[in-house]
């Protein structure tokens, strides 16, 4: 961390707000509320733990951070949420598909009101309905409207110098009031008909459709009350569809919740006067850890931002953070709505149905992972096998031989699990035995602990050391883990029981998936065993050199991380340290070796 940064920070002023973090190139990559700015942002750079991996890759990208001042604590809040939809930094949770969601607005303050699709919701004294997902649905509406009701879309004005209708008249999706073709009354009846349809209130609407139809018949005109005859048995049809149902006339937004690692699913259901009349689905692939009741605030405060449509209740599976200063922005929208997360009853029961739902959802998604249901397909599995744990064994020459385990969920690494193994057991070049020796330790420990075991062993190598391991596996008395291993040269698949490896096309999802676990357990193990290397080599030349003894080589150790370190550093600065005649000493011999 540079000293303008750290200056910047210690001068942060004790004070509620929203502060921004930058990176090197000014974007903004994270922002957060705070009701002391000083205290809050300092907390990110105070020791953590390693298993912190959001924090850690958001420390190091740091480059800047700016501040909002705010009266309170409660300000900060609505602009975090305001501004993390305006800028959706990479590590907030973030409503994916925020700008898609559209509204239909019906310009009422007009003579003659038009239907529109609109992003924008203004107090402009128009009518407004939404939101409506996905985006589609919104422009079906529109056609719906303008099919059944007549009304039109067009920027036409009225009265203007048309003297035709346009191609929407010819199609009957418009009266043609543009061109005198409907009285003004005639015309905002079909529209507050419109609005009724709009709003759901179809009981009411086909009370008024039907004596129309009824007035139309009485005075001879059967083609017209024909036409109010098909609207009523349409609106019917849609009032009709299979809905979830409330005794009571409620208006409530059901929030079903389900996460498995760093893949979220949020179902809700929207329930007005009773019914269930819409869904929505929300999904995320990729979030870096963090909370469920802080993913569920920063959700539900960003749906709410650009929601016009608040209900009296939403239910919830749990309590979200902040749920204070949550419930007080909804209450500026909404008087009396209320925050419910049921134990028991009715409203169990619907929450239990969202859950259901959101979690059925991720389960299909998770059937799209690349690979993954190919894989189950092509061992026989009895399910898909979501976490995979792979074992590599790496060394020069036999010397100092590490082995890797690393574990992939979902698809996708999972680092805080990965694993290293020092040999200890095998002597020389013996990757078969070793790989015994790591598999035995590493489900010996599970079967101490009581741990889950993977859906599928990975080992890199060929028949041998797929052997070594199911052998490891049988002295344990462990079964039915399936394992299978790859080996390098041919990318040949060795699979227990069957005579000859599978070759699969290199276009195969399921190989480019078996690789790239295969590559990353290689990776940890060279890195690994490079580090070991370099820490020996460091170690056994320092140990040549009279006048060091284990102190000082220690201090040597922990000043410097490299022999290459050592040779630049000035001769009085490492004088210090081990005194004039061995600091020459030392950069004489690294001199002279390099």
């Amino acid at each position: 961390m540079n000293e303008d940064l750290i200056k910047k920070i210690n001068s942060l002023p004790d004070k509620p707000g929203v502060y921004l973090f930058q990176n090197e190139n000014k974007e903004i990559i994270y922002i957060g509320k705070a009701s002391s700015l000083k205290d809050r942002v300092k907390s990110y750079f105070q020791e953590r733990s390693s298993d912190d991996i959001k924090t850690g890759l958001l420390l190091s990208e740091i480059h800047d951070i700016d501040i909002i001042e705010t009266d309170s604590e409660r300000e900060a809040f609505l602009l975090e949420n305001n501004l993390i939809r305006r800028y959706q930094p990479k590590y907030n949770i973030r409503l994916k598909d925020d700008k898609s969601y559209p509204y239909l607005k019906i310009t009422i303050k007009e003579d003659f009101p038009r239907i529109l699709f609109t992003r924008r919701i203004e107090q402009d004294g128009n009518k407004y309905f939404g939101p409506f997902a996905p985006a589609f649905q919104a422009k079906n509406t529109i056609r719906l409207v303008c099919k059944f009701f007549q009304i039109r879309k067009c920027n036409e004005t009225i009265p203007g110098k048309r003297k035709r209708p346009c191609l929407d008249y010819e199609m009957k999706m418009c009266s043609g009031p543009c061109v005198g073709l409907i009285s003004k009354s005639e015309y905002r009846e079909a529209v507050e008909n419109a609005i009724l349809f709009l709003e759901g209130k179809t009981e009411k609407l086909t009370d008024i459709l039907t004596k129309k139809m009824f007035s139309l018949a009485s005075e001879e005109k059967f083609e017209q009350a024909a036409y109010y005859r098909d609207l009523i048995k349409t609106i019917q049809e849609i009032k009709e569809k299979p809905k979830t149902s409330s005794v009571e006339q409620e208006d409530i937004d059901i929030f079903g919740f389900y996460r498995v690692g760093n893949r979220v699913s949020i179902r809700l259901f929207t329930m007005r006067r009773g019914k269930i009349i819409n869904r929505e689905q929300f999904y995320w692939d990729e979030l870096i850890e963090t909370s469920d009741s802080e993913l569920l605030n920063s959700f539900l405060a960003q749906y709410y931002l650009k929601n016009i449509s608040i209900p009296s209740k939403i239910l919830l599976p749990f309590h979200p953070s902040g749920e204070s200063f949550l419930i007080s922005f909804l209450k500026e929208k909404q008087n009396n709505v209320e925050i419910v997360v049921p134990e028991r009853g009715r409203y169990k029961k619907l929450m239990d149905l969202a859950n259901r739902n959101a979690k059925l959802y991720l389960e299909m998604k998770e059937e799209e992972i690349p690979g993954l249901k190919e894989l189950k397909d092509l061992l026989n599995l009895k399910k898909i096998p979501y976490h995979i744990e792979a074992f590599d064994i790496s060394h020069i020459g036999g010397t100092q031989t590490v082995g890797s385990l690393i574990v992939f969920e979902k698809g996708e690494p999972l680092k805080k699990e990965y694993r290293k193994y020092k040999i200890k057991t095998v002597e020389g070049i013996d990757d078969v035995a070793s790989i015994y020796e790591i598999v035995k330790r590493r489900y010996s420990r599970l079967l101490g602990e009581n741990k889950q075991f993977p859906d599928l062993i990975l080992i890199d190598g060929g028949k041998g050391q797929l052997n070594s391991a199911i052998r490891a596996l049988k002295d344990l008395n462990i079964e039915n883990i399936p394992i299978i291993s790859i080996a390098k040269k041919e990318e040949l698949i060795f699979i227990p029981g069957k005579k000859e490896p599978l070759k699969l096309e290199k276009s195969s999802p399921c190989l480019k998936l078996i690789q790239r676990i295969r590559d990353e357990s290689h990776r940890f193990a060279i890195t690994f065993h490079r580090k070991l290397r370099k820490k020996h080599s460091f170690k056994s030349i320092l140990d040549e050199i009279p006048g060091i003894g284990e102190k000082r080589k220690l201090i040597l150790m922990k000043k410097y991380r490299s022999l290459e370190e050592i040779k630049k550093a000035p001769e009085e600065e490492l004088a210090e340290i081990v005194g004039t005649k061995t600091a020459r000493e030392i950069l004489r011999r690294l001199k002279g070796e390099h």
